[in-house]
């Protein structure tokens, strides 16, 4: 993961993503694409379409061009390979544009906490790059001055459909030379008795070359309940899920269960798509 993107709208929310992804950047010899999006009035489009001296539009450029600039001075991001960009674009559609164009490998974004996904960096746009995104997406959820990243849950229901997200999840913690917690949780509505889920578990560990991790089974009343108090259980860093475009993982999440862990939990969460 060498190209990290982190979209911000200058609040305090994205400059913790933005110190995340340094930290990320820094332990894996990447590079940072800050990009801001900007939706301006149609006047004003027209007017830099077309290269008119429209005083309201090229003070707004301006501004937000001495803004960028001065968080780029910022210390934690000294040494870094960092690229701005400044696109007259919508939020949602901008950032998968530029995924798409510029090989992102990882999306990290800020959350206001646990109010919910729609408070995340740019109102609910945001929740659509979560769900739709090709890349990983980190959603960082406060100030981290040390994104340390020692305990790593990984929750799953170890299906042969998640055997390429999986890689990609092994390639960021290995990062941090993480420790995985393994973890599928079985509820009233996602059953499977302990020796079912531990063949399961154990037939699609032995087909990867997983180093450092241990293998759970959590019984709790529903899955996001199980994956949020397993990671409390064992005071996890971060927790990571799969997700599909549309839907969760249909045999192990019900309903949308990668937005609701990212609502709920007060970790940081990583996303894969299937």
């Amino acid at each position: 993961m060498k190209r990290l993107l982190v979209p911000i709208d200058f609040s305090i929310y994205a400059e913790n993503a933005l110190k995340t992804a340094a930290i990320i950047a820094r332990k894996n010899s990447a590079e940072i694409f800050i990009l801001h999006l900007i939706e301006l009035p149609s006047q004003m489009q027209e007017a830099i379409a077309h290269n008119n001296s429209n005083p309201e539009a090229v003070l707004f450029i301006k501004k937000t061009n001495e803004t960028i600039e001065k968080i780029t001075e910022q210390a934690y991001l000294d040494g870094l390979i960092i690229h701005t960009i400044i696109q007259f674009e919508k939020a949602f559609s901008g950032i998968l544009a530029f995924i798409d164009n510029n090989r992102i490998d990882l999306i990290v974004m800020g959350s206001h906490g646990t109010s919910g996904i729609e408070e995340i960096l740019i109102g609910s746009n945001a929740e659509k790059v979560v769900r739709l995104s090709n890349v990983p997406v980190l959603i960082i959820k406060k100030n981290l001055d040390s994104f340390k990243l020692e305990n790593f849950v990984f929750a799953s229901d170890f299906s042969k459909e998640i055997k390429k997200p999986f890689k990609k999840m092994l390639q960021f913690a290995g990062i941090f030379s993480a420790k995985l917690f393994l973890v599928m949780i079985c509820s009233p509505s996602s059953f499977k008795t302990t020796i079912e889920g531990e063949k399961t578990m154990n037939k699609f560990i032995k087909k990867h070359a997983v180093k450092n991790h241990s293998l759970h089974i959590f019984n709790d009343t529903s899955v996001e309940n199980g994956i949020i108090n397993f990671s409390q259980q064992i005071d996890a860093d971060l927790i990571g899920i799969c997700k599909h475009g549309r839907t969760d993982l249909a045999n192990f999440f019900s309903g949308s269960i990668s937005k609701d862990i990212v609502n709920h939990s007060s970790k940081p969460v990583i996303t894969f798509k299937i």
